[in-house]
């Protein structure tokens, strides 16, 4: 049987490469350098994180990851923030995070491996880095397929929409069709978890913990609708900033979510109601940070935080809403085996 071995860059807290062990892809290593991610990574993926920039990494340092594999994964999400939607109304220039999938790209080519996955936003596709990362590719003999991928239809129970790319050196490779005909809800994704009120955190779980809630945003959630928005509200609750005329168009806030629907995006800002529609749909607060975690399929007892450490809302909202989905991570191993299997690796 051919020995696998993957190297997931911008690893994170392991979304993506937890989504691979769970399908019995062995993964050697992640590569991020963000600290954070090292004790997430690390505890539930008994894999090795290196915390580094990328543009450092080498071939030989790759290379000797790879180790003796007869089959060489390289996946990984580069930073999605330069191509989101919201980025476009800035100027970019001089931002780092561009230079990524040229690094991406630079490590692909040197260590040659078998099969390379990607995972972005769907905007990334109007950029140039992008189709020069697939140019590359393709010079370099990969056939290459993407597409914007629906997250929902694989398990994730949140709409979230992706672009997901594949490339193997040994022929043709796809997305594997949905495995859910129905997506999963946000009732049965976390409604049997222990209710909470704002500020509160659960006795046993320290990531099942919600932000507190001004004594206004208390008084508007309480008048929230699931699945409504502020325009619902009483008059004198209005936010200033949305009675103008530019924030007319932003009725997405300050929401709660629907119990028999998916949730929204979830973002880095996800534990707060007044980022988005992540009001609980039916409890007077945000949802938690486990909620959010589940909500992007990381399992119940995925363990962000040691025991004796504190849940930091902006240092766990970012590891959550960063990660490749886990169940979208599930879909994309099956891919990779599926199409190991139909070919001669040799």
């Amino acid at each position: 049987m051919a020995k696998i071995s993957c190297v997931d860059l911008f690893c994170g807290a392991g979304g993506l490469t937890h989504g691979f062990v769970l399908e019995g892809l062995p993964v050697v290593a992640g590569i991020d350098m963000d600290p954070a991610c090292r004790f997430p990574y690390e505890t539930n993926n008994q894999a090795r994180f290196i915390e580094r920039d990328i543009s450092t990494v080498t071939k030989k340092e790759l290379s000797s990851l790879f180790g003796d594999a007869d089959v060489k994964v390289l996946a990984g999400c580069a930073p999605c923030q330069p191509f989101s939607t919201y980025a476009h109304r800035y100027s970019l220039d001089g931002d780092e995070k561009w230079g990524l999938l040229y690094e991406f790209a630079r490590l692909a080519k040197a260590t040659n491996p078998d099969i390379i996955t990607m995972e972005n936003v769907p905007t990334v596709a109007k950029h140039v880095v992008f189709h020069d990362f697939v140019d590359t590719l393709k010079r370099l003999g990969y056939c290459v397929w993407y597409a914007v991928v629906d997250s929902s239809k694989y398990g994730v129970p949140q709409m979230r929409r992706r672009m997901v790319l594949l490339a193997s050196r040994h022929g043709s490779i796809e997305m594997i069709k949905p495995t859910h005909s129905k997506p999963k809800t946000v009732r049965q994704a976390i409604g049997h978890l222990r209710p909470l009120g704002a500020g509160e955190v659960a006795p046993r779980d320290k990531l099942h913990i919600a932000a507190k809630l001004s004594d206004k945003n208390l008084k508007r959630i309480k008048v929230s609708k699931p699945g409504g928005t502020w325009r619902d509200w009483p008059e004198h609750l209005i936010a200033d900033c949305h009675r103008a005329e530019s924030g007319q168009t932003y009725p997405g806030v300050y929401a709660r979510m629907e119990w028999e629907k998916p949730a929204p995006t979830m973002t880095t800002q996800c534990f707060g109601f007044g980022n988005g529609r992540f009001g609980h749909p039916e409890q007077d607060r945000a949802i938690s940070l486990r909620e959010a975690a589940i909500l992007q399929s990381f399992p119940r007892n995925y363990v962000f935080i040691p025991k004796d450490g504190e849940a930091n809302f902006k240092v766990l909202g970012r590891l959550i809403g960063n990660a490749v989905p886990v169940d979208l991570g599930r879909a994309i191993a099956k891919c990779i085996k599926t199409h190991l299997s139909s070919v001669e690796i040799g």
